[in-house]
């Protein structure tokens, strides 16, 4: 199968058992030609450096890329020496992907909400070190440090990624990073809007507005998989979104608030133990997608083989560089990327 630079997915997607499964996924995408693995770090049994240090290490062509990671779970020499091993492990593979995360579950940790100001002045804080320079009494919005240092003879140039969905954070991304990954559930205004955004702020600050790649992130769920499971990667995927910051959702999609207060006080959204994704029965996800507006659940590739690789090249015409097809992993989506790859093959 044909290379497709273009195309990505996220290894080890949701809730899992085992971080192994994450080895016959790599192989498969490889296999397949899929240009970037992107990995979510939960606290569990998806700890990014253990994960993109054995993904390194079984594949050979895939890019590696953390989305997202955030700046103050390490310290920033252990951040910036880990990436700098994955850059040359990989043979320059590697994408330090960062985002603010969930503030309820830093709080929880004891740490501050992450703000635009921490990252941009992490990012400074990463370009330099990469470069072999020595910090000294660095006191600044990601912290206070005495001194900084890995090598000297450092002169490493790693990608820097940001997961981004309010306008703050993508002009951030604009003007100081190299890869922004878009949010699942974006609608086509939406993900338009948030290119411009981009592209925007790269100009003004001097750069080039197509140095900085931007990848949707599109629910890819085909119609071969069983009802079941595509309706806990689609509506309950969303319902779990709405959940966790459902207002920043909707505002960002110019969405109605007034349909996601009607979702929250339904009496099976509220009588959840936890994410929808995690712990909603069949029975109660159907319920759910009853509630759900279409509107809402529209911004996804789903249907046919065909269909979904339709969705997905149309995702380009809107002004991404790049589509991730969340929510499934490389097995379910061999047929998509069959269709996908033969439709580009016969322009």
């Amino acid at each position: 199968m044909s290379k497709l630079p273009e195309l990505g997915f996220y290894a080890l997607g949701g809730h899992v058992e085992s971080p192994r499964d994450m080895l016959a996924e790599l192989a498969l995408a490889e296999e397949l030609g899929l240009g970037t693995a992107f990995f979510s770090e939960r606290f569990n049994v998806k700890e990014l450096a253990s994960l993109t240090g054995a993904a390194a290490a079984v594949t050979n062509e895939i890019t590696i890329a953390t989305a997202a990671t955030n700046h103050n779970t390490r310290h920033p020499i252990v951040t910036a020496a880990w990436a700098t091993t994955l850059h040359r492990l990989t043979g320059g593979r590697f994408v330090l992907g960062l985002g603010r995360g969930l503030a309820p579950q830093l709080k929880a940790f004891g740490l501050p909400p992450v703000t635009t100001a921490q990252l941009e002045d992490f990012i400074g804080l990463m370009r330099g070190l990469w470069r072999g320079e020595t910090i000294q009494d660095h006191a600044g919005p990601a912290g206070t440090y005495p001194t900084l240092r890995l090598d000297p003879s450092f002169d490493e140039t790693i990608p820097i990624g940001l997961t981004a969905f309010g306008p703050a954070t993508l002009a951030l991304a604009g003007r100081a990073a190299d890869v922004v990954i878009l949010h699942t559930y974006f609608a086509d205004e939406t993900v338009r809007r948030c290119v411009e955004t981009v592209r925007r702020a790269a100009e003004e600050a001097g750069r080039d507005p197509a140095a900085v790649k931007v990848w949707a992130c599109y629910a890819t769920v085909p119609d071969y998989l069983p009802v079941e499971v595509q309706l806990k990667r689609t509506v309950a995927r969303l319902a779990t979104y709405l959940q966790v910051y459902g207002d920043l959702l909707v505002k960002t999609n110019n969405w109605d608030a007034a349909v996601l207060q009607k979702f929250r006080d339904d009496p099976v959204v509220s009588g959840l133990s936890g994410w929808a994704d995690a712990v909603a029965t069949p029975a109660q996800i159907e319920h759910i997608a009853d509630i759900l507006p279409d509107e809402w659940l529209a911004p996804a590739a789903t249907g046919s083989a065909q269909r979904c690789a339709q969705k997905i090249d149309a995702q380009f015409d809107l002004g991404v560089d790049g589509v991730i097809m969340h929510c499934s992993t490389p097995q379910d989506l061999t047929a998509v990327v069959a269709a996908y790859s033969s439709a580009q093959a016969a322009r």
